[in-house]
């Protein structure tokens, strides 16, 4: 008699727990998807690089995560410090990137679209060779409609970008405040930048 009456019992009990997980599950998976809309993408970039080339990048990447309504910090160190002085005085070393190619910006299109393979040892001793692999650079820049480094640093300031100066670079190379533009937001190490790193959604070494 007492095994008749416990079963209705225990698949009412049953019935309830199914029940409440159908519930859970369902209001589990409105809260993810309201929190998913709520949060704002972070984005933490580390520039290490001075040299126009090298310069695109971040601002490029920068600008673009800010203008999609994302929270960027870019962390300027060592050589990329450059990239935050008022007198922006970048040149392109091609001797550090073999792979880069060399092309003509002017003359026929036939002549534009040779890649000169040009050896490490002409590149590296051949007197004014960065000059006018910097002329070249910047040549084809304006001619396809690319922005300048100025103006790409000036759409990250306007976006609220946070530009962070890396203070023991600064006082390694001996630099002033003065050096750099006013709109560094921040003077830190890395002990300070770590932490904004690991909560971001996305962290790019460049």
């Amino acid at each position: 008699m007492g095994m008749v009456e416990l079963k209705p019992n225990r698949e009412k009990e049953m019935a309830e727990r199914e029940r409440f997980n159908a519930w859970f599950r369902e209001e589990y998976a409105v809260l993810t998807r309201e929190l998913s809309e709520a949060h704002t993408p972070r984005m933490a970039l580390i520039a290490t690089k001075g040299t126009l080339d090298w310069a695109y990048p971040p601002f490029i990447l920068g600008s673009t995560a800010a203008a999609l309504g994302w929270e960027v910090s870019i962390f300027f160190s060592f050589y990329g410090l450059e990239l935050l002085k008022k007198d922006l005085q970048l040149g392109v070393s091609p001797l550090g990137n073999p792979a880069m190619p060399m092309k003509v910006p002017v003359g026929p299109d036939w002549l534009r679209k040779v890649e000169w393979n040009i050896p490490n040892a002409v590149m590296g001793n051949l007197p004014g060779f960065e000059a006018m692999a910097k002329s070249m650079f910047s040549t084809t820049l304006k001619q396809k409609g690319v922005a300048s480094i100025e103006e790409l640093r000036s759409a990250c300031i306007e976006c609220g970008v946070k530009l962070v100066a890396c203070q023991m670079t600064v006082d390694l190379f001996g630099y002033s405040k003065s050096d750099f533009i006013p709109e560094v937001a921040e003077w830190a190490g890395a002990a300070t930048f770590l932490p904004v790193a690991a909560g971001a959604d996305t962290v790019l070494f460049i």
